[in-house]
C-alpha cells in the first residue's frame, strides 16, 4: 500500500475505520487488474496527502473483501464513497479527474 496517510481497509476492519471513524472517511474500492483504479490510485494519494488529518483516506481490494463490496452494492469499479459519522454520504463511480473528484464528493 503506497502512500503514508491511506489507511488500507478489509472485511475486517472496515467498521472500526470506516464507520465509528471521527472524521469522514474516503473510501476507494478497487482491484489490481483495474487499469480505472490504477488511474484513480495517484488522485486518491493527492488527496489523502492534502486532506490529512481532516478526513481520513482508505483503499479496499473488492477481490479480497467481497463481503463489504457486496455490503455496499459496488458493481463497478473504481467506486469512490464518502463516509460520515458512518454513513454513506456521497459515491462516484469511474475514473474523475482530481478536480471532478472532489467536486462531486463536496470536499
Amino acid at each position: 500500500m503506497s502512500g503514508n496517510n491511506i489507511v488500507e481497509v478489509t472485511d475486517a476492519n472496515f467498521a472500526a475505520e470506516v464507520l465509528q471513524s471521527e472524521i469522514p472517511v474516503i473510501v476507494d474500492f478497487w482491484a489490481d487488474w483495474c487499469a480505472p483504479c490504477r488511474m484513480v490510485s495517484p488522485v486518491i494519494e493527492e488527496l489523502a496527502g492534502e486532506m490529512a488529518g481532516r478526513v481520513k483516506v482508505a483503499k479496499l481490494n473488492v477481490d479480497s473483501n467481497r463481503e463489504t463490496a457486496a455490503r455496499y452494492d459496488i458493481m463497478s469499479i473504481p467506486t469512490v464513497i464518502l463516509f460520515e459519522r458512518g454513513e454513506l454520504s456521497k459515491q462516484v463511480v469511474g475514473a474523475l479527474p482530481k478536480e471532478s473528484l472532489v467536486k462531486e464528493l463536496g470536499l
